[in-house]
């Protein structure tokens, strides 16, 4: 890896105009960048079946954003906000703390913290159907900012969430969730719950796109990364490596593991969610092979650590990661990724990323980087002269260094 990797390195200027703060009308019309080994052509999203490699798999992460942010008055007027961060403990798996009935606890970052007293109970009427149900919050380790709900009924807390929490659209947005956001900020294919920011890569996707796909022989699969508020998080260091990188659930079905070892095409990932959550894979493996403690937990520093000849295979990574599924019985694997894609870093299984357009300075830019090298810039320099639309809601590029 680099020795000097400064921030003020991957900064651009991003005018607020090109923010896209709502999305076009139809997904599939938004604009495509396809950058190929150091050439750049300008394209439509709905193009994308015929510009893929032949015999790529493209993998997808099938997270489903939750209605995060919730809002308690209390009787003063004041206003207590809410962000539901992950469930205690914080290994526990989201979606199936999403089925909790009756109570829940999260840990939750707190809009005005210092007016909630440590003894006071929140509470909101929300209506389920025919009837009301009674929300409440309560203190259950401030010092962790962990969060206890309580309500009463036979609804589960993802029906509770939907009827009382608003969709949590990035800051950078600057503006409120609407009634439509609750499904345009949701890709077409989402289906588990649990990310409080979508995998905006996957939003360009329709079923004709998918079904374009399946005439040119293009495999898909998909995985779960539920993606954190720590996205958004700005690196405030001037050396990028000295930031702090946030840590997401990531879970692997035995069908993901049996897709990739049996895959020899190009593996492409839709996103920078499902990119890290492939290259979390192999180092889970490295592991894996090497004994290591708690080998489903990855830290930013892991994938520097060791020399390229001390490194197995892709294949064997990913095998290892299929024998301790078979020797736990085990349906899927759970694990946390804290990766940190830097320029420098070698990709051990993505061949090439489909993704949007992305904040300055931010770890999604360092990722970019990490992929096509120096010619990020050209890349958004391109996108920037060619009106493309940027963040979440903007438009598409299709990266193959």
């Amino acid at each position: 890896m680099k020795t000097e990797l400064q921030l003020a390195d991957f900064q651009y200027d991003l005018p607020d105009e090109r923010i896209a703060r709502f999305p076009l009308p139809q997904r599939d019309h938004s604009k495509l960048l396809e950058y190929r080994r150091g050439e750049i052509v300008h394209r439509s999203f709905f193009e994308l079946p015929d510009r893929l490699p032949t015999g790529s798999l493209l993998v997808f992460n099938n997270t489903r954003v939750i209605p995060a942010r919730l809002h308690f008055q209390k009787p003063t007027g004041a206003l207590i906000e809410l962000f539901l961060l992950n469930p205690v403990p914080t290994d526990r798996l989201v979606s199936e703390a999403m089925q909790d009935l009756g109570e829940s606890v999260w840990q939750c970052m707190i809009g005005n913290r210092k007016r909630w007293k440590p003894d006071e109970v929140l509470s909101k009427e929300i209506r389920i159907g025919e009837h009301s149900v009674f929300l409440q919050a309560h203190w259950h380790d401030a010092e962790h900012s962990y969060i206890r709900f309580t309500w009463a009924g036979e609804e589960s807390f993802a029906a509770v969430l939907h009827e009382a929490g608003k969709i949590p659209l990035p800051p950078y947005l600057n503006r409120d969730a609407t009634e439509a956001d609750k499904e345009t900020y949701q890709t077409v294919y989402s289906r588990i719950e649990g990310a409080v920011a979508a995998p905006t890569a996957g939003l360009h996707f329709t079923p004709e796109v998918f079904s374009r796909l399946g005439e040119k022989g293009i495999r898909t699969d998909y995985l779960t990364l539920h993606v954190g508020a720590g996205t958004f998080q700005p690196i405030k260091a001037s050396d990028v490596r000295q930031h702090a990188m946030h840590t997401e659930q990531v879970v692997y079905t035995r069908q993901n593991l049996e897709n990739l070892l049996n895959h020899s095409g190009p593996v492409i990932a839709v996103g920078t969610t499902s990119l890290r959550s492939l290259e979390s894979l192999y180092w889970f493996g490295v592991r894996l092979l090497k004994k290591e403690p708690e080998p489903f937990f990855l830290d930013q520093q892991y994938a520097y650590a060791f020399p390229e000849a001390e490194l197995p295979s892709q294949t064997d990574a990913v095998r290892a990661v299929w024998d301790e599924l078979l020797e736990t019985g085990q349906s899927q694997v759970i694990g946390h990724t804290g990766i940190y894609c830097l320029p420098g870093y070698r990709f051990r299984i993505v061949e090439g990323l489909m993704t949007n357009f992305h904040q300055p300075g931010s770890t999604l830019i360092l990722l970019v980087a990490a992929l096509v090298g120096e010619n990020w810039r050209a890349i958004y320099q391109e996108a920037l002269q060619n009106d493309y639309r940027f963040l979440s809601y903007g438009d598409s590029s299709l990266l193959l260094p």
